[in-house]
């Protein structure tokens, strides 16, 4: 109750909260709004805003809905950053847990090869998975997570460094506790706090990597995602700018949205670093 308390105290984290909300509304109220496919043919190309009654958010280069794409799309970019997410957390926890538990040559060999990902930036790895692998929907899901997992690992292993020696590790030792035993079932709770804050991030970047990727035409064409949408909207940028502009505000106010959150998530969970 008390962090609940201490995260509606915060103005940014309830606007955040009430973004990511509507942005959830508009994921799971896709199928009953909008029941066609949503890269169907629906009317005259390039029907700009408020023009027809029946295209709110106007059509696209093809006749599109674009309405219809927003709304279909945020199922896409949430779960994009969910299922990426989840996997980044997953490599980030493991390598992270064993690295700091055992220390020495174990946490050298796994953090040079955690720096080996951070030399090259995370966008190009992801072209060159995306290039290797195929472009569809649960590849790129995958290649996001896989170039996303070195900042989680980094956190984690920070936090066994800290709780390795104390009194309840050493307490598990004498009563002949297995090491994977110590390491996820004692120590690993006690560290995830700030990893799950994290995961905030994590989820956003997950969000515009995808973005970046349709906006090169090197993502998923068979679904309707954000940045698909913008991609689709590059060719006539200079006139019908709206195209590109409504799926990149909604993609702006879903990432303001979990890093918002993430924040309020992070200042309820350890006021005395807020208090600083």
């Amino acid at each position: 109750m008390d962090v609940l308390k201490r995260y509606f105290k915060s103005p940014p984290a309830v606007i955040g909260l009430i973004l990511l909300i509507v942005v959830l509304f508009m994921a799971a109220s896709a199928g009953w709004l909008y029941p066609r496919d949503p890269l169907a043919l629906a009317g005259r190309p390039l029907v700009w805003p408020g023009d027809n009654p029946r295209f709110l958010l106007g059509t696209d280069n093809s006749g599109r809905d674009i309405a219809a794409q927003l709304f279909h799309g945020a199922r896409i970019s949430l779960l994009i950053g969910v299922v990426a997410t989840v996997i980044a957390i997953f490599i980030g926890i493991v390598i992270g847990a064993v690295a700091g538990f055992y220390g020495g040559t174990v946490d050298t060999v796994l953090m040079r090869i955690t720096e080996a990902f951070q030399t090259l930036p995370n966008f190009l790895l992801l072209l060159v998975l995306v290039a290797v692998f195929g472009s569809n929907m649960t590849t790129v899901t995958i290649a996001i997570g896989v170039v996303s997992w070195t900042a989680p690992a980094r956190l984690t292993r920070a936090e066994f460094l800290s709780l390795r020696s104390r009194e309840f590790v050493q307490a598990c030792r004498t009563l002949g506790m297995k090491d994977v035993q110590i390491i996820f079932r004692e120590i690993l709770p006690n560290a995830l706090p700030p990893v799950i804050v994290y995961a905030s991030v994590v989820m956003a970047v997950a969000i515009l990597l995808e973005s970046a990727l349709a906006f090169l035409r090197l993502s998923d064409p068979n679904v309707a995602s954000w940045g698909n949408l913008i991609g689709l909207g590059r060719d006539v940028l200079r006139v019908q700018w709206y195209v590109s502009a409504i799926p990149g505000l909604a993609i702006l106010f879903t990432v303001l949205a979990v890093s918002l959150v993430g924040q309020g998530l992070n200042d309820a969970l350890n006021p005395r670093l807020k208090s600083r």
